[in-house]
């Protein structure tokens, strides 16, 4: 590795050859000296990380390697939608809000008899954003003897001035989906609506969300048991400055936020999920996920970040033909379908562990010793071998297996926003807040997956519909 002009891996390598000859240097000296080796190589190797061989995101690698935007048919494509993209043509709406009726100004046409024969049409699409009062009047009624008997006012019209379900709508979805800090919604609300509202409020309006959604995370808890494949992630989350853990159990149609003191077990337990799930799991390799009984299988994209490491700082050529070999694997198998045939598979396999005996070659394993003091001992590219010698089938189960795919990303991307919330506001001021956010997170997620729009989900379920949204996600 290179530092400007300086190659470091060279120049550690004389440093190292002149300490080994230079008999005249005292022992304590060269302990230091070995030490500041030592010290340097592991900044060296830290320097060296970023997002393509680690777990760094691209957000936090500002020095990171644009590359070219992918090609289709031999040329670069074009900016906009692609061929085949669906597209979001505008079109005309049969039933528009508004009709104006334009007159043909008789002056500007000759003079002449003429009669109507239809009418040419253009649309103008446009929102309008302000306050909506509607005002209740109870009738009241007097007898002979001064009784009063006044009209029933509808359900949930309880004081003199309350919020609609129309605000509490709009301030859940800009604050949950859009992520928008209350004090910014209460500007928003004040001067779009001229509707004067508080932070408080808002936060009510969120737990009332909450509360409404009890029994949407039970249904939700029940589903995810059922599915066939499920994939796994947890990231770390802040609240009031704490460390707490944001764990995320998804596929295409269902998504689970459950946030948690622990990262490990005791956290996942108590989402109520995979203890009673037997399907396909996915995950990057947490060690707490093989406790739970089910199949599982690795995220390739993290193998593939961990070897291009491997191969960059520690110069490992067998990583560099792993990840060639993954890659091929990979195309192989979209071509496939899905599922190579048991004799692709075969060859693959074998050419998996070829690599893996070239590497313990080219990366011995550290020496004989206790369990412990090996560990320790060996470096990085070591353990990442022995990981995919012994988890090989959970990490070449995609190309058997037509449901597995073969990364995790999607838990990472319904993960992601969670990121850009602990971006814009820092932290969670407090755990209730961060639960709020995962049960309303997990309402709005599911709902899109089955083409429900969170507006619709966050009406009926303030409209007391939630069992209507149910149904339709049955």
């Amino acid at each position: 590795m290179s530092v400007g002009q300086i190659n470091v891996t060279e120049t550690l390598r004389k440093v190292d050859d002149l300490l080994r000859k230079d008999r005249t240097i005292s022992p304590s000296a060269r302990a230091m000296f070995e030490l500041l080796v030592t010290i340097i190589q592991l900044l060296v190797a830290k320097l060296g990380l970023n997002s393509s061989n680690s777990s760094i995101p691209p957000s936090q690698d500002p020095q990171r390697q644009r590359g070219a935007k992918s090609k289709s048919e031999g040329r670069r494509r074009k900016p906009g939608g692609q061929k085949g993209h669906p597209g979001t043509t505008l079109e005309p709406v049969g039933n528009p809000d508004q009709i104006e009726n334009i007159a043909v100004d008789r002056r500007t046409i000759p003079p002449g008899h003429y009669r109507n024969v239809g009418y040419a049409a253009r649309q103008v699409i446009d929102i309008v954003i302000s306050r909506y009062v509607i005002e209740y009047r109870a009738e009241t009624l007097a007898d002979a003897h001064g009784h009063k008997f006044v009209a029933q006012f509808p359900a949930g019209v309880t004081r003199p001035v309350q919020y609609g379900q129309g605000v509490k709508v709009q301030a859940v979805y800009i604050s949950q989906q859009q992520l928008i800090p209350y004090d910014r919604i209460r500007d928003y609300f004040w001067d779009q609506c001229g509707i004067p509202i508080s932070a408080g409020s808002i936060f009510r309006f969120n737990q009332e969300a909450d509360v409404l959604l009890e029994p949407f995370e039970s249904f939700l808890v029940g589903k995810l048991v059922l599915q066939l494949l499920l994939h796994a992630d947890e990231t770390g989350i802040h609240i009031n400055k704490t460390l707490y853990w944001l764990h995320c159990l998804c596929n295409e149609k269902w998504t689970l936020f459950f946030p948690h003191a622990k990262r490990g077990g005791d956290a996942i337990k108590a989402m109520g999920v995979l203890e009673r799930f037997h399907g396909r799991l996915g995950h990057d390799h947490w060690k707490t996920y093989f406790q739970f009984d089910c199949i599982h299988f690795l995220c390739n994209a993290h193998h593939l970040r961990e070897l291009e490491r491997a191969w960059i700082q520690d110069g490992q050529r067998w990583a560099l033909k792993m990840q060639f070999l993954l890659l091929e694997i990979h195309d192989a198998t979209s071509k496939a379908a899905g599922c190579l045939d048991e004799a692709t598979a075969k060859r693959f396999r074998s050419r998996y562990r070829n690599i893996l005996t070239r590497g313990d070659r080219e990366c011995p394993s550290a020496a004989s010793g206790n369990a412990t003091a090996k560990r320790a001992a060996q470096s990085k590219s070591r353990n990442l071998l022995d990981r995919l010698r012994e988890f090989e089938t959970e990490t070449l189960r995609f190309m058997t297996d037509p449901l597995v795919p073969f990364t995790n990303n999607q838990c990472e991307n319904d993960l992601r926003m969670t990121k850009v919330q602990q971006k814009i506001s820092g932290c969670f001021r407090s755990f209730e807040g961060a639960q709020i956010f995962c049960r309303v997170r997990s309402y709005l997620s599911t709902c899109r997956k089955h083409d429900i729009q969170p507006t619709e989900a966050l009406q009926a379920l303030f409209e007391g519909r939630l069992s209507d949204i149910i149904a339709r996600l049955e």
